[in-house]
């Protein structure tokens, strides 16, 4: 038996100003998952986490409640724990970022950085609210992109062509909060020097820390070179004042990660252990986090540079995963397939979704798809008439013909066929071990079939017609009960109320990774009753329509700053005069026309509207010729968001009608018109 390895793993903080969904759950359950996996194979473990309490949107947020925003996190902290604990994501800690621990680590790790000369101090213009005198942070200022002139841009990146730059860089800037121009004033900022660091990262980040796609994803921040951090913020801000500072208070994204510290440091705390032991510079835990995507930067060069510099020990690895998208497509309210926790749990079985994910999820940063029908399906095939029948199919004759009793000794046959399920162990544990989960899932799968096809070949509803057979019949069920035992132990990391239940009806007092070596003979379990029930189509459809009411109960209020996408369905959703005349409609004529390659219904039209040309890819493909169709006069939306598509950007929409195929027409102005001229 190996020595167990000492272990620290942390997800990302869901922030403190919203309902967790499902897209946080992939990485909450991936996590759990490996948590649980490592424990049942007896290492020591621990598993942290917290809410990230800090920041303007909950400051505001709370203002517009008219509570204090101590209280608003309290509340939200109190609805995530819920949730959590009802997808049995087993936290050994969950705290916060709004801790005396956590101050105590910022403090700490600022002060050593500033001792050390990697803070330093600028004066910067930023833009500010006149209206609410406030600085405003880059996210709560919105205008018009200055490199590709899309609308609707948040201060610091343009989500239709993907370019940065400065707030002060918009084109016609609007305060988020109030709605006012903001203005530029100097205010003086703290920074930490990250490329103080850029040779200890740039080795770091290739020495099997991070995914390869990460690693080299990273290259480029490198080739162009590591700028400074700012990471303080002005007055009024929830968070941790500077120490040393006038109305200078700890950016968010700097006290966030070290909440990972804080969390662990109240388990220290409570538990009775050192905390150096496990993240002092020279300690032998292995520390991973695991974390989405989006946030790589701040936890892949921020993050190990702030350890390092203040002594404290860098991450063994960072594990990245993708996004979840439902049915094909992002999570849409009007679709009703923006699903939140409670909602889901308020109609399916936490352990369906447990599972599903598990046989998507891999150690990559892919994303995954939550397929309804593939669940559905999935889920009943997989756990219910695969793994759970073994049991059912089993138990009820080895309580009526042997009061309960498995049988003492088995047949060479038998032995070899335990074996061959015993033998897969450390596969399917290395599987586990590098987040292979969905490998892992297939072959465990692989071996139910396996013992449903043995239960079959031995038929023992047949030998239990037969007084001669009972030998035999005690054999089969036997084996089934102990092979049942094994997918159930494989499965437990996954499945832990169902494992939880299968030990009882084991009469087991826990199942353990190594127990399942030893097979169980004249062994007495108990009465089999049901672990789980299939998963109808009215569930999920239920499901679906309390999403959508949901949401219209959730309508954000004033300094919500909720920035979710969400898909407004044309018929469904009312909108207001307003809302309609903010459509620009031009007149646009058609410089050029082509056809796509590999699209069957798309033209990609170039367009001029007095102000410029427009590229514009159009599903009309059916109906025209795109020869024809240059020289000609259309009517577009010229203020449409551009939107990144698989052939390029498309950076508006023509408008056409018709039942479709050749019967779609664009709406053609006569060919007099002026491009660029308003439609009215």
């Amino acid at each position: 038996m190996p020595q167990p390895r000492k272990i620290v793993i942390t997800s990302a903080l869901p922030y403190a100003n919203g309902p967790i969904h499902l897209g946080h759950l992939v990485e909450y359950i991936q996590t759990d998952i490996w948590s649980r996996f490592q424990k049942m194979r007896g290492n020591e473990c621990y598993y942290v986490c917290a809410d990230d309490a800090h920041g303007t949107p909950i400051m505001l947020r709370a203002q517009a409640e008219g509570i204090t925003p101590e209280t608003l996190i309290a509340r939200i902290s109190e609805e995530h724990q819920q949730d959590f604990a009802r997808f049995n994501i087993a936290f050994d800690q969950y705290h916060s970022t709004h801790s005396t621990e956590n101050h105590y680590f910022a403090t700490t790790i600022y002060e050593r950085l500033k001792a050390k000369n990697h803070i330093s101090r600028k004066t910067i213009t930023q833009f500010y609210d006149p209206e609410k005198s406030m600085f405003l942070p880059d996210r709560f200022i919105k205008g018009t992109c200055p490199k590709c002139k899309a609308t609707d841009q948040y201060g610091d990146n343009c989500e239709a062509c993907g370019a940065t730059y400065s707030p002060t860089d918009l084109i016609d800037p609007k305060s988020v909060v109030s709605g006012a121009t903001p203005i530029e004033k100097e205010t003086e900022h703290l920074f930490f020097e990250l490329a103080h660091f850029e040779d200890e990262l740039k080795t770091w980040t290739h020495k099997g820390h991070l995914q390869t796609q990460i690693a080299n994803k990273l290259d480029e921040w490198f080739e162009s070179g590591l700028r400074a951090w700012d990471i303080s913020r002005d007055a009024p801000y929830f968070g941790f004042e500077i120490p040393g500072e006038k109305d200078k208070f700890f950016y968010v994204w700097l006290d966030a990660p070290i909440g990972y510290m804080a969390s662990f440091k109240a388990l220290c705390d409570r538990k009775g252990m050192d905390f150096d032991q496990y993240w002092g510079k020279d300690a032998d835990t292995e520390l991973y986090h695991f974390i989405g995507k989006d946030i790589i930067y701040f936890h892949a060069l921020f993050w190990p540079a702030m350890l390092s510099g203040a002594d404290f020990k860098t991450p063994n690895a960072i594990f990245s995963h993708g996004f979840l998208t439902v049915d094909g497509q992002k999570m849409s309210k009007s679709r009703g397939t923006f699903i939140m926790a409670k909602t889901y749990l308020d109609h399916l079985n936490p352990e369906y979704l447990r599972y599903y994910f598990a046989a998507k999820l891999n150690g990559r940063i892919d994303d995954i798809d939550l397929n309804l029908e593939d669940f559905a399906q999935r889920v009943n095939s997989d756990l219910i008439g695969k793994v759970v029948n073994i049991a059912s199919r089993c138990a009820g004759f080895v309580v009526k013909k042997f009061d309960g009793k498995l049988c003492e000794t088995w047949s060479p046959l038998a032995l070899a066929l335990y074996q061959s399920f015993i033998d897969k162990s450390e596969d399917i544990a290395g599987l586990y071990e590098k987040r292979e989960y969905a490998q892992a899932m297939r072959e465990i799968m692989g071996l139910a079939d396996k013992a449903n096809e043995y239960i079959d070949d031995t038929a023992p509803w047949v030998l239990a017609k037969d007084p001669e057979q009972q030998e035999a019949l005690h054999e089969s069920v036997s084996l089934g009960i102990n092979l049942f035992r094994v997918l159930i132990t494989y499965l437990a990391p996954v499945l832990p109320t169902t494992s939880a239940k299968s030990a009882d009806f084991l009469q087991l007092s826990s199942l353990q990774w190594h127990d399942i070596e030893q097979p169980l003979v004249g062994h007495t379990i108990t009465k089999f009753k049901p672990l789980m029930t299939r998963i109808e189509p009215e569930s999920l459809t239920k499901m679906m329509d309390a999403s959508k009411t949901d949401i219209a109960a959730q309508a954000p209020k004033e300094g919500n700053q909720n920035n979710e996408a969400e898909d407004l369905d044309p018929i469904s959703d009312e909108i207001e005069f307003d809302d309609f005349a903010k459509i620009d409609l031009r007149i646009a004529k058609i410089v050029n026309a082509e056809s796509v390659p590999k699209a069957n219904k798309l033209i990609k039209l170039t367009l001029d509207i007095g102000l410029g040309e427009r590229q514009v890819f159009a599903g009309i493909k059916s109906a025209y010729d795109p020869s024809e169709l240059i020289g000609k006069h259309t009517v577009m939306v010229a203020n449409l968001k551009p939107r990144k598509m698989r052939f390029g950007l498309s950076e508006g929409m023509v408008l056409a009608a018709g039942p479709g195929g050749k019967d779609l027409f664009l709406l053609n102005p006569d060919d007099g018109a002026t491009p660029g001229m308003r439609v009215k």
